[in-house]
Protein backbone atom coordinates (compact mmCIF):
# COMPACT_ATOMS: atom_id res chain seq x y z
CA UNK A 1 0.00 0.00 0.00
CA UNK A 2 1.45 3.39 -1.01
CA UNK A 3 2.14 6.06 1.55
CA UNK A 4 -0.32 8.94 1.93
CA UNK A 5 1.22 12.34 1.39
CA UNK A 6 0.35 14.72 4.20
CA UNK A 7 1.05 18.38 4.88
CA UNK A 8 1.35 19.69 8.43
CA UNK A 9 1.47 23.48 8.74
CA UNK A 10 2.66 25.04 12.00
CA UNK A 11 4.58 21.83 12.59
CA UNK A 12 6.92 23.28 15.21
CA UNK A 13 4.10 24.22 17.59
CA UNK A 14 2.88 22.08 20.48
CA UNK A 15 0.14 20.36 18.47
CA UNK A 16 2.32 20.14 15.37
CA UNK A 17 5.17 18.28 17.03
CA UNK A 18 2.81 15.85 18.74
CA UNK A 19 0.86 15.30 15.51
CA UNK A 20 3.97 14.59 13.42
CA UNK A 21 5.18 12.13 16.05
CA UNK A 22 1.76 10.47 16.04
CA UNK A 23 1.72 10.18 12.24
CA UNK A 24 5.22 8.67 12.22
CA UNK A 25 4.22 6.16 14.90
CA UNK A 26 1.16 5.16 12.89
CA UNK A 27 3.19 4.67 9.72
CA UNK A 28 2.04 4.83 6.13
CA UNK A 29 2.53 8.58 5.71
CA UNK A 30 5.06 10.70 3.85
CA UNK A 31 5.13 13.86 5.93
CA UNK A 32 5.82 17.35 4.57
CA UNK A 33 5.95 20.12 7.16
CA UNK A 34 6.10 23.88 7.12
CA UNK A 35 6.72 26.52 9.78
CA UNK A 36 8.36 29.90 10.26
CA UNK A 37 11.14 28.08 12.10
CA UNK A 38 13.47 25.21 11.18
CA UNK A 39 12.11 21.75 11.90
CA UNK A 40 12.18 21.06 15.64
CA UNK A 41 14.62 18.39 16.80
CA UNK A 42 11.72 16.22 17.98
CA UNK A 43 10.35 15.89 14.43
CA UNK A 44 13.39 16.43 12.20
CA UNK A 45 14.10 12.72 11.57
CA UNK A 46 10.41 11.98 10.95
CA UNK A 47 9.66 14.32 8.06
CA UNK A 48 10.41 13.84 4.36
CA UNK A 49 10.68 17.57 3.73
CA UNK A 50 10.42 20.77 5.77
CA UNK A 51 9.65 24.10 4.13
CA UNK A 52 10.66 27.01 6.34
CA UNK A 53 9.10 30.42 5.95
CA UNK A 54 5.83 32.33 5.94
CA UNK A 55 3.15 29.84 4.91
CA UNK A 56 0.97 32.45 3.22
CA UNK A 57 3.78 33.12 0.74
CA UNK A 58 4.60 29.43 0.27
CA UNK A 59 1.17 28.10 -0.71
CA UNK A 60 1.97 28.35 -4.43
CA UNK A 61 4.79 25.87 -3.86
CA UNK A 62 2.31 23.35 -2.46
CA UNK A 63 0.52 23.07 -5.82
CA UNK A 64 3.45 20.89 -6.93
CA UNK A 65 2.45 18.28 -4.33
CA UNK A 66 -0.46 15.85 -4.47
CA UNK A 67 -1.48 15.91 -0.81
CA UNK A 68 -3.98 13.35 0.47
CA UNK A 69 -4.41 15.06 3.84
CA UNK A 70 -3.76 18.61 5.06
CA UNK A 71 -3.48 19.37 8.77
CA UNK A 72 -3.60 23.15 8.96
CA UNK A 73 -2.25 24.09 12.40
CA UNK A 74 -0.42 27.35 11.67
CA UNK A 75 -2.03 30.27 13.48
CA UNK A 76 -1.47 33.50 15.36
CA UNK A 77 -2.86 32.70 18.82
CA UNK A 78 -5.31 34.67 20.94
CA UNK A 79 -3.12 36.97 23.05
CA UNK A 80 -0.73 37.82 20.21
CA UNK A 81 -3.63 38.28 17.78
CA UNK A 82 -5.14 40.97 20.02
CA UNK A 83 -1.96 42.99 19.77
CA UNK A 84 -1.33 42.54 16.03
CA UNK A 85 -4.83 42.16 14.63
CA UNK A 86 -4.06 42.80 10.96
CA UNK A 87 -1.17 40.34 10.96
CA UNK A 88 -3.33 37.77 12.77
CA UNK A 89 -6.01 38.11 10.08
CA UNK A 90 -3.39 37.66 7.37
CA UNK A 91 -2.01 34.48 8.93
CA UNK A 92 -5.22 32.98 10.26
CA UNK A 93 -7.66 33.82 7.47
CA UNK A 94 -5.67 34.43 4.31
CA UNK A 95 -3.42 31.43 4.98
CA UNK A 96 -6.40 29.16 5.60
CA UNK A 97 -8.27 30.39 2.51
CA UNK A 98 -5.24 29.83 0.30
CA UNK A 99 -4.91 26.24 1.55
CA UNK A 100 -8.63 25.58 1.16
CA UNK A 101 -8.45 26.77 -2.45
CA UNK A 102 -5.51 24.43 -3.00
CA UNK A 103 -7.35 21.47 -1.46
CA UNK A 104 -10.51 22.24 -3.46
CA UNK A 105 -8.54 22.44 -6.71
CA UNK A 106 -6.64 19.20 -6.03
CA UNK A 107 -9.83 17.37 -5.02
CA UNK A 108 -11.53 18.27 -8.29
CA UNK A 109 -8.43 17.70 -10.38
CA UNK A 110 -7.81 14.15 -9.20
CA UNK A 111 -11.42 13.16 -8.56
CA UNK A 112 -10.71 12.23 -4.95
CA UNK A 113 -11.38 14.41 -1.92
CA UNK A 114 -8.42 15.87 -0.06
CA UNK A 115 -9.03 15.62 3.68
CA UNK A 116 -8.61 18.98 5.40
CA UNK A 117 -8.39 18.88 9.22
CA UNK A 118 -8.61 22.23 10.96
CA UNK A 119 -8.04 22.85 14.69
CA UNK A 120 -10.61 25.41 15.79
CA UNK A 121 -11.08 26.61 19.34
CA UNK A 122 -13.45 27.45 22.18
CA UNK A 123 -12.41 31.02 21.32
CA UNK A 124 -15.12 30.78 18.63
CA UNK A 125 -17.64 31.27 21.45
CA UNK A 126 -18.33 34.50 23.27
CA UNK A 127 -20.38 35.56 26.31
CA UNK A 128 -21.44 39.08 27.16
CA UNK A 129 -20.58 38.68 30.85
CA UNK A 130 -19.70 36.17 33.57
CA UNK A 131 -23.32 35.71 34.62
CA UNK A 132 -24.31 34.73 31.08
CA UNK A 133 -21.37 32.34 30.94
CA UNK A 134 -22.36 30.75 34.25
CA UNK A 135 -25.94 30.16 33.08
CA UNK A 136 -24.93 28.69 29.72
CA UNK A 137 -23.93 25.25 31.01
CA UNK A 138 -22.54 22.85 28.40
CA UNK A 139 -22.44 24.80 25.17
CA UNK A 140 -23.36 23.22 21.82
CA UNK A 141 -21.54 23.98 18.57
CA UNK A 142 -24.16 26.34 17.14
CA UNK A 143 -24.77 28.38 20.31
CA UNK A 144 -23.02 31.59 21.45
CA UNK A 145 -20.98 31.93 18.25
CA UNK A 146 -20.15 35.56 19.09
CA UNK A 147 -16.37 35.61 19.66
CA UNK A 148 -14.79 38.57 21.43
CA UNK A 149 -11.27 38.20 20.03
CA UNK A 150 -9.60 38.49 16.64
CA UNK A 151 -8.42 34.89 17.04
CA UNK A 152 -11.94 33.68 17.78
CA UNK A 153 -13.39 35.66 14.86
CA UNK A 154 -10.72 34.20 12.58
CA UNK A 155 -11.42 30.64 13.73
CA UNK A 156 -15.18 30.98 13.31
CA UNK A 157 -14.82 32.53 9.86
CA UNK A 158 -12.37 29.84 8.75
CA UNK A 159 -14.87 27.18 9.83
CA UNK A 160 -17.39 28.87 7.53
CA UNK A 161 -14.83 29.04 4.70
CA UNK A 162 -14.20 25.32 5.13
CA UNK A 163 -17.93 24.64 4.86
CA UNK A 164 -18.13 26.81 1.76
CA UNK A 165 -15.27 25.14 -0.10
CA UNK A 166 -16.40 21.63 0.86
CA UNK A 167 -20.13 22.06 0.25
CA UNK A 168 -21.15 25.17 -1.64
CA UNK A 169 -18.31 26.57 -3.77
CA UNK A 170 -19.89 27.72 -7.03
CA UNK A 171 -23.10 26.00 -5.89
CA UNK A 172 -21.70 22.92 -7.62
CA UNK A 173 -23.57 20.66 -5.20
CA UNK A 174 -26.64 21.48 -7.34
CA UNK A 175 -25.09 19.99 -10.50
CA UNK A 176 -26.49 16.61 -11.65
CA UNK A 177 -22.91 15.27 -11.59
CA UNK A 178 -20.98 17.63 -9.31
CA UNK A 179 -17.16 17.44 -9.17
CA UNK A 180 -15.48 15.98 -6.12
CA UNK A 181 -15.14 18.56 -3.34
CA UNK A 182 -12.67 18.61 -0.48
CA UNK A 183 -13.45 16.89 2.83
CA UNK A 184 -13.23 19.64 5.48
CA UNK A 185 -13.78 19.06 9.20
CA UNK A 186 -12.84 21.07 12.27
CA UNK A 187 -12.49 20.34 15.97
CA UNK A 188 -13.08 23.07 18.55
CA UNK A 189 -10.37 22.33 21.06
CA UNK A 190 -10.39 23.41 24.71
CA UNK A 191 -7.17 24.53 26.40
CA UNK A 192 -4.53 21.98 25.35
CA UNK A 193 -1.72 20.96 27.67
CA UNK A 194 1.41 19.08 26.62
CA UNK A 195 3.70 17.45 29.17
CA UNK A 196 6.61 17.51 26.72
CA UNK A 197 6.80 21.16 25.66
CA UNK A 198 7.04 24.37 27.68
CA UNK A 199 3.92 26.61 27.59
CA UNK A 200 4.33 29.28 24.93
CA UNK A 201 2.32 32.10 26.49
CA UNK A 202 -1.13 31.17 25.25
CA UNK A 203 -4.18 32.58 27.00
CA UNK A 204 -5.11 29.16 28.45
CA UNK A 205 -1.52 28.43 29.56
CA UNK A 206 -1.93 29.78 33.10
CA UNK A 207 -2.68 26.25 34.40
CA UNK A 208 0.41 24.47 33.11
CA UNK A 209 2.55 27.57 33.75
CA UNK A 210 1.68 27.28 37.46
CA UNK A 211 3.01 23.75 37.63
CA UNK A 212 6.12 24.44 35.57
CA UNK A 213 7.00 27.29 37.92
CA UNK A 214 6.18 25.26 41.01
CA UNK A 215 8.36 22.35 39.84
CA UNK A 216 11.30 24.77 39.53
CA UNK A 217 10.65 26.45 42.88
CA UNK A 218 9.78 29.72 41.13
CA UNK A 219 6.94 32.05 42.19
CA UNK A 220 4.05 32.48 39.77
CA UNK A 221 1.52 35.30 39.48
CA UNK A 222 -1.51 33.90 37.68
CA UNK A 223 -3.02 36.35 35.18
CA UNK A 224 -6.65 35.25 35.77
CA UNK A 225 -8.89 35.09 38.84
CA UNK A 226 -8.93 32.04 41.08
CA UNK A 227 -12.53 31.20 40.09
CA UNK A 228 -11.85 31.31 36.34
CA UNK A 229 -13.02 28.08 34.75
CA UNK A 230 -12.67 26.61 31.24
CA UNK A 231 -12.19 23.18 29.65
CA UNK A 232 -8.77 21.55 29.32
CA UNK A 233 -7.39 18.49 27.55
CA UNK A 234 -4.18 16.45 27.52
CA UNK A 235 -2.28 16.68 24.24
CA UNK A 236 -2.47 12.90 23.59
CA UNK A 237 -6.26 13.18 23.62
CA UNK A 238 -6.10 16.06 21.14
CA UNK A 239 -4.01 13.98 18.74
CA UNK A 240 -6.28 10.98 19.29
CA UNK A 241 -9.31 13.09 18.37
CA UNK A 242 -7.69 14.33 15.15
CA UNK A 243 -6.96 10.76 14.05
CA UNK A 244 -10.43 9.56 15.02
CA UNK A 245 -12.08 12.30 12.97
CA UNK A 246 -9.68 11.70 10.08
CA UNK A 247 -10.49 7.98 10.06
CA UNK A 248 -14.26 8.36 10.39
CA UNK A 249 -16.21 7.61 7.18
CA UNK A 250 -17.42 10.86 5.66
CA UNK A 251 -21.00 9.58 5.47
CA UNK A 252 -21.05 9.05 9.25
CA UNK A 253 -20.27 12.70 9.99
CA UNK A 254 -23.36 14.83 10.53
CA UNK A 255 -21.65 18.19 10.90
CA UNK A 256 -18.47 19.95 9.73
CA UNK A 257 -17.44 21.27 13.16
CA UNK A 258 -17.28 19.30 16.41
CA UNK A 259 -16.76 20.15 20.07
CA UNK A 260 -14.64 17.81 22.13
CA UNK A 261 -14.16 17.89 25.88
CA UNK A 262 -12.14 16.20 28.63
CA UNK A 263 -12.39 18.06 31.95
CA UNK A 264 -13.14 21.54 33.28
CA UNK A 265 -11.09 23.10 36.04
CA UNK A 266 -10.73 26.47 37.77
CA UNK A 267 -7.46 28.31 38.09
CA UNK A 268 -7.80 27.66 41.83
CA UNK A 269 -8.06 23.96 41.02
CA UNK A 270 -4.73 24.12 39.21
CA UNK A 271 -3.19 25.90 42.21
CA UNK A 272 -4.50 23.18 44.53
CA UNK A 273 -2.91 20.51 42.32
CA UNK A 274 0.36 22.45 42.23
CA UNK A 275 0.48 22.76 46.02
CA UNK A 276 -0.32 19.08 46.49
CA UNK A 277 2.59 18.13 44.21
CA UNK A 278 4.99 20.90 45.28
CA UNK A 279 4.05 22.08 48.82
CA UNK A 280 6.46 25.04 48.76
CA UNK A 281 4.90 26.48 45.57
CA UNK A 282 4.30 30.24 45.65
CA UNK A 283 1.25 30.99 43.50
CA UNK A 284 -0.69 34.25 43.65
CA UNK A 285 -3.50 35.68 41.54
CA UNK A 286 -2.93 38.99 39.76
CA UNK A 287 -5.57 39.15 37.00
CA UNK A 288 -4.63 40.96 33.81
CA UNK A 289 -7.81 42.74 32.65
CA UNK A 290 -7.24 42.10 28.96
CA UNK A 291 -6.40 38.40 29.28
CA UNK A 292 -9.06 37.89 31.96
CA UNK A 293 -11.65 39.34 29.62
CA UNK A 294 -10.64 36.88 26.90
CA UNK A 295 -10.97 33.84 29.16
CA UNK A 296 -14.24 35.10 30.64
CA UNK A 297 -15.73 35.09 27.13
CA UNK A 298 -15.01 31.35 26.71
CA UNK A 299 -17.40 28.64 27.97
CA UNK A 300 -16.81 26.76 31.20
CA UNK A 301 -17.82 23.51 29.51
CA UNK A 302 -18.88 22.31 26.07
CA UNK A 303 -21.30 19.67 24.83
CA UNK A 304 -19.38 17.08 22.80
CA UNK A 305 -22.28 14.63 22.35
CA UNK A 306 -22.15 14.96 18.54
CA UNK A 307 -18.52 13.80 18.42
CA UNK A 308 -19.29 10.95 20.81
CA UNK A 309 -22.23 9.83 18.69
CA UNK A 310 -20.76 10.30 15.20
CA UNK A 311 -17.22 9.03 15.65
CA UNK A 312 -17.03 7.48 19.09
CA UNK A 313 -15.10 10.27 20.80
CA UNK A 314 -14.10 9.67 24.42
CA UNK A 315 -11.04 11.14 26.16
CA UNK A 316 -8.48 8.88 27.80
CA UNK A 317 -7.48 11.47 30.39
CA UNK A 318 -9.92 12.85 32.94
CA UNK A 319 -8.63 15.34 35.53
CA UNK A 320 -7.11 12.69 37.83
CA UNK A 321 -5.34 10.73 35.09
CA UNK A 322 -4.17 13.93 33.43
CA UNK A 323 -2.28 15.09 36.51
CA UNK A 324 -1.17 11.84 38.08
CA UNK A 325 -0.31 9.74 35.00
CA UNK A 326 0.53 12.27 32.31
CA UNK A 327 1.51 15.77 33.35
CA UNK A 328 3.13 15.64 36.79
CA UNK A 329 5.45 12.65 36.17
CA UNK A 330 6.91 14.30 33.08
CA UNK A 331 7.55 17.76 34.52
CA UNK A 332 9.13 16.17 37.59
CA UNK A 333 11.52 14.33 35.24
CA UNK A 334 12.09 17.47 33.16
CA UNK A 335 13.20 19.63 36.10
CA UNK A 336 15.07 16.83 37.82
CA UNK A 337 17.20 16.60 34.66
CA UNK A 338 17.63 20.39 34.56
CA UNK A 339 18.65 20.41 38.22
CA UNK A 340 21.13 17.57 37.66
CA UNK A 341 22.78 19.42 34.74
CA UNK A 342 22.94 22.62 36.78
CA UNK A 343 24.73 20.85 39.65
CA UNK A 344 27.31 19.11 37.45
Amino acid sequence: MSEKLVLVTGACGEIGQALVQGLAKRGGYRIVTTDLFPAAESIQPLVAEHLQGDMVFKVKQFYAYDFDIIFHLAASLSSKAEIATEEAHRINVEGTMQLLMLAAYKSEQRGQAVKFLFPSSIAAYGFANREEKGRAGRVKEDDWNTPHTMYGCNKLYCEKLGMYYSQFCGQRHLDPQPPVMLDFHAIRFPGLVSAFTVPSGGTSDYGPEMLHHAAQGLPYACFVREDTKISFMAMPDAIKSIFMLMDAPREKLTRPVYNIDAFSLTAGGFRKRALAAFPSAQITFEPNPRRQGIVDSWPEDVDDSAARKDWGWKPDYDEERFFEEYFLPEIRKRYKRVSARTNE
